[in-house]
């Protein structure tokens, strides 16, 4: 039988490996406007979903109607992708067309 030990210490990177390590960028969730979804599922979803206040909830939502569109949160791709399945589940069982890029 052969016995192995792990290193107590992880040996440090080289900067060369620094560099060549690719982070995957963060992903920005936007809200479009559109002519179906109401103000209020808007704001429900972005307290309810993304965790905004309902001061920042109404902000946003007036964005969106304003200005046709507003960034709402910043996540990891896997984070971003289960907010909008998130939404889109919100909307269906609300009877809510959505329709949300990626």
């Amino acid at each position: 039988m052969i016995a192995s030990t792990a290193p107590s210490v992880l040996p440090e990177l080289s900067e060369e490996t620094k560099s060549e390590i690719e982070e995957i960028p963060p992903y920005k969730v936007i809200l479009l406007d559109d002519n179906v979804t109401t103000m209020e599922f808007v704001i429900r979803i972005l307290i309810q979903i993304f965790g905004k206040d309902p001061d920042t909830a109404q902000a946003l939502m007036w964005q969106v109607h304003t200005e046709g569109a507003a960034h709402v949160a910043t996540l990891s791709k896997e984070q971003a992708e289960l907010k909008q399945e998130q939404v889109h589940n919100a909307a269906s069982s609300g009877g809510i067309p959505v329709s949300l890029c990626h």
